[in-house]
């Protein structure tokens, strides 16, 4: 199997990847926090995670990916209360809304999907544990707490110094922990706030210790990674460790992943800086695979610009790829992994999934495909069939050619003009398939009859609605700007 290197955000290096267990990779990725419509942030994790689970599949690893939903939380109190509607409800629509946006964006399901409700028998057993080992212990407000200073290794992931975070905090005279660093494991049932019973009272659990106790649930005290966003380092994923690793007494993870920030025209996605975009707002403007592009055309670990000029160079960037596959058929079984492209392709991605080196190769293929359509259509089908290979295993070039550079971006608002998130966006509205076609063939017409001023313009008309015409030997063929 192709040795693979990750970058471990534990040991702060690249390291080579060796699997627990043979053939097999057991993965855990932070979901989301389901009180609102998923933003570019969110789409960033499931794409960036469901690309690492697509090409260890690709390499033969038998994956486990287990991805949870936090359904209980402040957030989701308060917007419910806002809202005046029962909690439940409000989960239950905006996982729907997750799970569309995720299969818009070509996202494989994970193999488990365990939720924070549904999984407090294995909270409230890994609380107890803790309260027995002396990690614990039952604050004056009748919350559990953690206790950081029985944890010797704490500040490991994020190279943090306890010395340095306690010196940087104040403790009210009111607070019930023994320690400003300590962090809540359950909390006491409030008025109005959903609760279970557990040995300390009812109440419900901290957001830290749910990911602990969903990912050895399902994977066991010890497994292979640990995914998630740069802003998850500390100190949800350092509480993690801690919190794991003093339960069970057991490494938690080997390999820790965190993709980098999202960025809007250089500045960090806020909503206090009004540049905060939802997935479904992005998909009003552009199509779910052009999105998607412009994820993986990015390093994971790198910084991700959103700005309206990246996204129009993603779409001009695949427009370029599907172009190269137009009108030609891929060879049937056609062996490519012994091709240069095959292999270039995988040392991108074996050195920690490096998409943009990656993505770069496609490029290389897709000019070779032109250079070959017209001299050597036998080749071309080969390569064809080795672009069409390397796309999949990162969701990509696997529609029709044809429809994709025909085919309309769907926008279901009645006006052109749309706002997304108080940014004024222009929209044009194009013309019918049919209407497209009728004016190629009188612009045919027209070129017979050596009417050139009338076939120009046409040409200056279909242009004026985003329709590019290419003139080729075996006919006119169309695509939308």
């Amino acid at each position: 199997m192709q040795a693979i290197t990750i970058y471990n955000s534990l040991t702060g290096k690249k390291e080579i990847f060796v699997p627990i267990e043979e053939g097999k990779v057991r993965m855990y990725v932070c979901g989301m926090t389901i009180y609102d419509y998923c933003h570019l942030g969110h789409a960033r994790v499931m794409v960036v995670f469901d690309t690492v689970t697509r090409y260890l599949r690709h390499l033969g690893y038998e994956v486990t990916y287990v991805r949870n939903i936090t359904d209980v939380d402040d957030k989701i109190i308060q917007r419910a209360n806002e809202n005046q509607e029962d909690i439940q409800a409000l989960t239950t629509r905006f996982t729907k809304f997750m799970h569309e946006d995720a299969a818009a964006l070509g996202v494989l399901k994970p193999d488990q999907e365990p939720r924070a409700t549904t999984s407090m028998e294995s909270i409230i057993a890994m609380i107890a544990t803790l309260m027995d080992k002396g990690y614990a212990y039952l604050g004056t407000n009748g919350d559990v707490y953690y206790d950081v200073s029985r944890f010797e290794n704490y500040g490991q992931l994020s190279g943090k110094k306890i010395e340095d975070l306690r010196a940087g905090e104040r403790v009210a005279v009111e607070e019930a922990k023994q320690d400003p660093l300590d962090f809540v494991l359950w909390k006491a049932a409030k008025p109005g706030e959903p609760s279970w019973q557990s040995p300390w009272g009812d109440g419900r659990p901290g957001w830290h210790i749910e990911c602990s106790a969903m990912s050895t649930d399902c994977l066991g005290a010890h497994f292979d990674i640990h995914g998630g966003g740069m802003d998850l380092k500390f100190p949800h994923h350092e509480n993690e460790i801690a919190q794991s690793e003093a339960a069970t007494g057991e490494h938690f993870v080997n390999y820790w992943m965190h993709n980098g920030f999202v960025k809007v025209d250089e500045e960090k996605m806020s909503k206090s800086l009004g540049n905060f975009f939802t997935v479904r707002e992005i998909l009003q403007r552009y199509r779910a695979e052009e999105v998607r592009y412009f994820i993986l055309a990015s390093h994971y670990r790198s910084p991700l610009n959103y700005s309206q000029e990246n996204l129009d160079n993603s779409k001009a960037a695949l427009t370029r790829l599907y172009t190269a596959l137009r009108g030609l058929t891929p060879a049937e079984e056609a062996d490519v992994s012994y091709m240069r492209y095959a292999d270039a392709f995988h040392a991108a991605m074996g050195d920690d999934f490096n998409t943009p080196e990656a993505i770069a190769v496609l490029f290389e293929l897709a000019r070779d495909i032109n250079k070959s359509r017209d001299n050597d259509p036998d080749r071309a089908a080969v390569q064809v069939a080795c672009l069409r290979q390397l796309g999949e295993i990162l969701g990509l070039l696997q529609s029709d050619p044809d429809e994709y550079l025909k085919g309309h971006h769907v926008i279901n608002v009645d006006s052109a003009d749309l706002t997304l998130t108080g940014h004024p966006v222009t929209v044009s509205v194009s013309i019918s398939d049919e209407k497209i076609e009728k004016m190629i063939e009188e612009r045919l017409e027209a070129r017979k009859q050596k009417n050139w001023a009338e076939a120009d313009r046409i040409r200056a008309e279909l242009d004026a609605h985003g329709i590019l015409l290419e003139d080729g030997a075996t006919g006119t063929s169309w695509r939308r700007r």
